[in-house]
């Protein structure tokens, strides 16, 4: 497993947690990430969303940023959360956040995807309701996937957008430059949307570094990855540092 030799593309502060935890496993990384964090300042929207937050019988946040957006929010308006509320999240990394809080979160025991979120028992009693109501905490423009199919079973379902997600501004170059000087043989993304800062960050560098392996969160991302070109794709199932840890030691390392 100490032979790859990994890029890392999450944003700067989970780069360097997902770093310190690969060095422990003898894996060297460099980060460079491509996604960037920015509030959204909707203040009118947030606020009529979380005075009606008790007509929920779910709550689903689908991100680390967005589970601690929220719970400031939380804390503003609701200093003891609505009672028999259940909140779900992705992965367990968000998951921890929304516990530790305090809340009643439930997430999947294996896999950190939206797949394995809408399989869970737990999810399906939260829904057995009469004319069930669910609020999806989340950035710009994600979880489509989660709205659809939740829509598809009766439920109602709104979104509170809390923040977006943008390619920071690096010199022309800079991709190439970063896995040639420290030697990588693979990149790291951890969702579609880092996916398509990877691809737009390359521009004409591309052909050549879809040769590299590729290691991605989860099915729909790898089908994206694919239609970009890339050649070896290693689908983690889950975007968090077990999965990843999992899938590095389930392949064998490019040859150096």
């Amino acid at each position: 497993m100490s032979g790859w030799r990994l890029l890392l593309t999450r944003p700067a502060e989970e780069c360097l947690a997902l770093a310190a935890t690969l060095s422990e496993a003898g894996i060297h990384s460099a980060s460079l990430p491509l996604l960037a964090i920015e509030p959204l300042g909707k203040a009118a929207e947030q606020r009529a969303t979380m005075l009606k937050l008790d007509q929920y019988c779910a709550v689903v946040v689908v991100s680390k940023p967005a589970a601690r957006l929220s719970l400031e929010l939380l804390n503003g308006y609701w200093p003891q959360p609505p009672v028999g509320q259940v909140w779900f999240s992705v992965g367990a990394a968000t998951g921890a956040i929304l516990k530790d809080y305090g809340l009643d979160v439930s997430w999947p025991a294996s896999g950190d995807d939206s797949e394995a979120l809408l399989v869970l028992p737990r999810l399906a009693e939260a829904l057995d309701v009469t004319e069930p109501k669910v609020l999806i905490l989340r950035g710009e423009g994600g979880r489509e996937h989660i709205t659809e199919t939740l829509r598809r079973r009766g439920a109602q379902v709104d979104s509170l957008e809390l923040y977006r997600r943008y390619l920071p501004d690096y010199p022309q170059g800079a991709l190439v430059k970063t896995l040639r000087s420290e030697r990588l043989n693979a990149m790291v993304v951890s969702s579609g949307q880092g996916l398509q800062s990877l691809h737009e960050l390359a521009g004409s560098d591309w052909p050549a570094l879809r040769e590299l392996p590729l290691l991605v969160p989860s099915p729909r991302v790898a089908e994206m990855a694919a239609t970009l070109g890339a050649k070896t794709i290693v689908d983690c199932r889950g975007a968090g540092t077990a999965a990843l840890l999992a899938a590095l030691r389930e392949n064998p390392a490019p040859a150096s």
